[in-house]
């Protein structure tokens, strides 16, 4: 396997007044190049300060973390990050919103609109280029921070529950638009959700993480093919890993305390 994303012993604490917190316990993680995976577990396991180490706005405690076998020491281009909240300039447009990331990578004016355009097409943002996001609706938003993260050319996205605040509809929608542009440009995505059904949809393999102290709690591989239609979400095989899941993520026994 050519690993992509690799987290090494992983251990995150953070000082309470009396104690010591610890967000993460030894965790040991590869993922592949282009592969997707999702990350699901309950509140407090940890799952978005994973992602905010493989996108160096955390260090670990202890361990580390290393993209294409490199330590992670910061925020970069070849990385990027989109988040739950859209996180975009209202006074620009999707266009200007998409430029912007580019903008600071000091590219020529035409080479940043050919890129900004190519990325506002691929999420299907092409007639609201003009529009500035108070016209748009959440799932427009969303597509447009996706734009974003995609014009900078990113090798890792990390995307930290991106749908987690649309309805059930538009999230849906925007599931199949996810998996069909990493279909036409397969990128290592690496996908933080609540949501079971989600997690299984969209992922090659299903990280399941537990809860106090954070830690890896079971791997399941999703042998479904891609790409992933309605009627897949309906099938014996999707129920069963569903379930799977489910039950990974919610009957978990307790942790041990260490002696």
């Amino acid at each position: 396997m050519n690993v992509k994303i690799s987290f090494r012993d992983v251990v995150k604490t953070y000082p309470l007044k009396d104690d010591t917190f610890t967000a993460l316990d030894h965790v040991s993680l590869d993922i592949a190049d282009r592969e997707f995976v999702t990350v699901v577990g309950p509140s407090g396991c940890g799952k978005s300060t994973l992602m905010s180490m493989a996108a160096g706005l955390v260090e670990p405690t202890s361990g580390e973390v290393l993209v294409d076998g490199s330590p992670v020491d910061g925020p970069g281009p070849d990385r990027g990050v989109i988040f739950q909240q859209y996180a975009l300039f209202p006074w620009l447009t999707v266009r200007k919103n998409v430029e912007f990331g580019l903008k600071l990578m000091d590219l020529p004016a035409e080479e940043r609109r050919r890129r900004a355009q190519r990325a506002i097409e691929l999420v299907g943002l092409a007639d609201f280029a003009d529009a500035l996001p108070k016209m748009l609706s959440g799932g427009m938003k969303q597509r447009c921070a996706i734009a974003r993260a995609y014009a900078v050319d990113p090798q890792v996205l990390l995307m930290d529950e991106p749908f987690g605040a649309l309805d059930a509809l538009t999230r849906v929608q925007l599931q199949d638009q996810l998996l069909d542009t990493w279909s036409k440009d397969q990128r290592t995505v690496m996908f933080i959700t609540h949501d079971v059904d989600e997690a299984v949809y969209l992922a090659s393999r299903v990280i399941v993480m537990a809860a106090r102290p954070g830690r890896l709690h079971k791997v399941v591989d999703v042998d479904l093919p891609y790409p992933r239609t309605e009627e897949m979400r309906l099938s014996p095989e999707f129920g069963r890993i569903r379930n799977e899941v489910w039950h990974a993520v919610y009957h978990q026994a307790p942790a041990v305390p260490a002696a």
